[in-house]
Parts: structure tokens; C-alpha cells; sequence
């Protein structure tokens, strides 16, 4: 099976299943489904950071501050984040990833409702081919000072966005039951 064969859960705006298609579909006509975002961090408290391959059915060849992926029908967006993590890291044992908040994500041509993790990975990487095709691991300001000058994927900036927005709003006292 290919990527595009996978079967998806369809969404509507309050993240209820309203059908099943398959990956492949649900990018073709824009059908709404369910994406998980994981902020990995190492040891060191660095973000892994990555290319995605060319053969990727979104967004291929950008950069990404994320590991993550579509939810697959049936599957929680916990199961997805712990699943997606290990995948792309090429990592078994990883710690559960820790759930932050939730957004619906739309562009104009993709939408999906995106739940955004973090976990911390203390495990020698070794990234799927499939999907990384560079890897590193970098600081909160190398990354800042990249953001001008890669081509990163629009969905994992806007989710940066949010994440920043939402680490702001909890460390104000008493902002942090105001949600993503």
C-alpha cells in the first residue's frame, strides 16, 4: 500500500467522522482530516529539524520543525503522535509524546485539524528515508535564523506560530486555560 492508499477519517469544523477516503482523495478535492505536529527535542534540549523527501504528496523537499503526519481511521491522535514520532525519528521507545493543544488548519487548498505534541527524544535517531531526506538537531535561535531562508512547509509554520503563541500565553499566571 501506498501513502495515498492509506484510509483516512473525513472531518467536519467541530472534528467529528463524517466518512472515510483515502489519503490520496482526501489531497486531491480538500477534504478535512485529522494531522498530528510533534515538537521532538533531544537531550539538549535542541529541535529536530528536517527535510522532507521529494516523493512526499505534500509539500515535498520543504523543511520542517516537526515530525507528524494524518491520523489513520479508527486511530487516536495519541496513538497517531506516538506512531508518527517513532516512525520518522526511527526510534522504538519513545517516551508517549505530551499533547498541548489542538487548531483546525486551513490554506485556501489543504485543511485538517492539527493536534500538536512534544517529546523529548534521548535516542540515537535514525530518520525513515522515506519521508526525511536531511535531519539535524537546532537551537531555538539557529532555527529563528533559518526561518527567513528555507522553504518550510506552511502548515508546520503556522503550527509554530500557535505553539510559541500558546508557551506565551502559560507562562503568563492564570493564561494557561485559554487553549491553542
Amino acid at each position: 500500500m501506498t501513502p495515498a492508499d492509506e484510509i483516512l477519517d473525513i472531518v467536519d469544523e467541530n472534528d467529528e467522522v463524517v466518512g472515510q477516503a483515502t489519503r490520496g482523495e482526501a489531497t486531491a478535492r480538500g477534504l478535512r482530516h485529522r494531522c498530528v505536529f510533534i515538537e521532538a527535542r533531544d537531550a539538549q534540549g535542541r529541535l529536530f529539524v528536517h527535510r522532507r523527501t521529494a516523493t512526499k504528496l505534500v509539500f515535498p523537499s520543504h523543511y520542517d520543525m516537526f515530525v507528524g503526519g494524518v491520523v489513520g481511521a479508527g486511530e487516536s491522535y495519541d496513538e497517531a503522535a506516538l506512531r508518527e514520532a517513532e516512525e520518522e525519528l526511527g526510534v522504538t521507545g519513545l517516551p508517549r509524546p505530551e499533547p498541548l493543544f489542538t487548531f483546525l488548519y486551513e490554506d485556501g487548498h489543504h485543511t485538517w485539524w492539527s493536534s500538536v505534541y512534544q517529546v523529548r527524544c534521548e535516542l540515537p535517531v535514525r530518520p525513515q528515508a522515506e519521508e526525511v531526506a536531511w535531519h539535524t538537531f537546532l537551537t531555538d535561535t539557529e532555527l529563528e535564523r533559518r526561518l527567513g531562508d528555507w522553504t518550510w512547509v506552511p502548515d508546520g509554520l503556522e503550527t509554530y506560530r500557535r505553539l510559541r503563541a500558546f508557551r506565551a500565553r502559560s507562562a503568563v499566571p492564570g493564561a494557561a486555560d485559554q487553549g491553542g
